[in-house]
């Protein structure tokens, strides 16, 4: 196969690779764009595969960002299931394993990332699902038949948001995970329990502050094991205990790596001809005055637009203060900024753990809001931010309302 030759070459086919082709168009129009990435399908969204496609608010079709006429007008090469295997900055090439040989002027690693898996006996045994992909959760849904059980294992976002799923289409599902309440580096002491109180009461078990330490098959049924002695039957074993960044191609190529592909405010690596963005990138976050590696929707969208337009030359740093958000049953919240639960918080309610605002703060300024039950917030939390003022917690009452 002859090498081809692309102005923009795009690696990996997520949201993030997907928003980039905006941010290029926006100001050429015309310059050629490959999007070359592991997964067969088209770019679609992942929020909905642990919650909307679950509640019966979406359907796996609506997912996709665009269909293959969008790529086409917009004048993009698809090359999906294809994965890229060395990078040579020096002749701005690549080969793939489909057999291609690619080169480019500007590259982007939107590479994001995998899985994190347990290392524990049985973590490789087959069927113990790493939930991340549509394939995932098409697996899972085929198998999750009302009355049979799961075992979640991880109490962060998308343990929470699986086993809310799994429940309300009738599983029995067990949480296991090593912190004392579910979400405890994100939510303050006392929603964390309230919320873990009310997935209690409806039906929930939660084995809190134990671990997994191996898992078996036996008889067509999966047994995790814990460091606390339980021994958990199920038909299903789903781990969400995060994901590693894939800096593999990165590291080939010999670009800056720390917690991810470090890049500069343009979105660049240390190869200026190379950007890194969404889940992948350890960006500086500008309003906070730190570098950090965030893996949410919002960014992973904004921030590949932004590399696109970089890509053609704006070169404008990349200031947007990203948000996020879950729904954990009746409990839904958006955050912005930095949401630790280890810095000093103070809670606004207008209903004690339902409805109100968390302010996060550090040395008597705020890093952080989470708007619980609160709507279209989200900019006036990003302000209170950006003011970067000292304020006393009690005056922070009514601040967002």
């Amino acid at each position: 196969m002859s090498e081809k030759s692309f102005k923009y070459a795009i690696v990996g086919g997520g949201l993030t690779g997907d928003a980039a082709i905006k941010g290029i168009r926006e100001l050429d129009h015309d310059g050629s764009i490959l999007l070359i990435g592991k997964e067969k399908q088209l770019p679609y969204d992942r929020p909905p595969l642990s919650k909307k496609l679950w509640f019966g608010k979406k359907r796996v079709e609506d997912i996709f960002l665009h269909d293959t006429n969008y790529y086409a007008e917009q004048g993009v090469e698809l090359c999906l299931g294809a994965e890229v295997i060395n990078l040579d900055i020096k002749q701005k090439t690549f080969p793939a394993d489909n057999g291609g040989s690619y080169k480019y002027e500007k590259l982007l690693l939107a590479t994001g990332g995998t899985p994190r898996r347990l290392d524990i006996p049985g973590g490789d045994l087959e069927g113990v699902c790493y939930y991340r992909y549509l394939e995932d959760y098409l697996r899972i849904r085929g198998e999750a038949a009302e009355g049979k059980s799961a075992v979640v294992i991880g109490g962060g976002f998308i343990g929470t948001e699986i086993a809310a799923a799994l429940h309300i289409n009738k599983l029995h599902v067990t949480m296991l995970f090593p912190g004392e309440y579910i979400v405890d580096r994100v939510f303050p002491e006392g929603l964390g329990r309230a919320i873990q109180e009310e997935y209690i009461a409806r039906g929930i078990d939660i084995l809190a502050g134990d671990t997994a330490v191996s898992l078996e098959k036996k008889n067509g049924k999966y047994i995790t094991n814990t460091k606390g002695g339980k021994r958990l039957e199920s038909d299903i074993v789903i781990a969400g205990v995060g994901i590693v960044p894939s800096v593999e191609l990165a590291e080939r190529a010999r670009l800056e790596i720390e917690n991810g592909v470090v890049v500069n405010e343009y979105l660049q690596t240390s190869n200026p001809d190379i950007y890194a963005a969404g889940d992948v990138a350890n960006f500086p976050y500008l309003a906070l005055g730190d570098k950090r590696r965030i893996e949410h929707w919002d960014n992973a969208l904004h921030q590949g637009a932004h590399a696109g337009l970089n890509m053609t030359g704006a070169m404008e740093p990349f200031t947007y203060m990203p948000y996020f958000f879950s729904d954990l049953f009746d409990f839904g919240y958006e955050a912005v900024g930095e949401v630790d639960s280890r810095l000093e918080t103070f809670a606004d309610w207008k209903e004690e753990n339902e409805t109100g605002v968390i302010y996060y703060l550090a040395e008597g300024k705020v890093r952080g809001a989470m708007l619980c039950n609160v709507w279209d917030k989200v900019e006036a939390a990003r302000e209170l931010i950006r003011k970067g003022e000292r304020v006393k917690p009690e005056k922070l009452k009514g601040a967002i309302s």
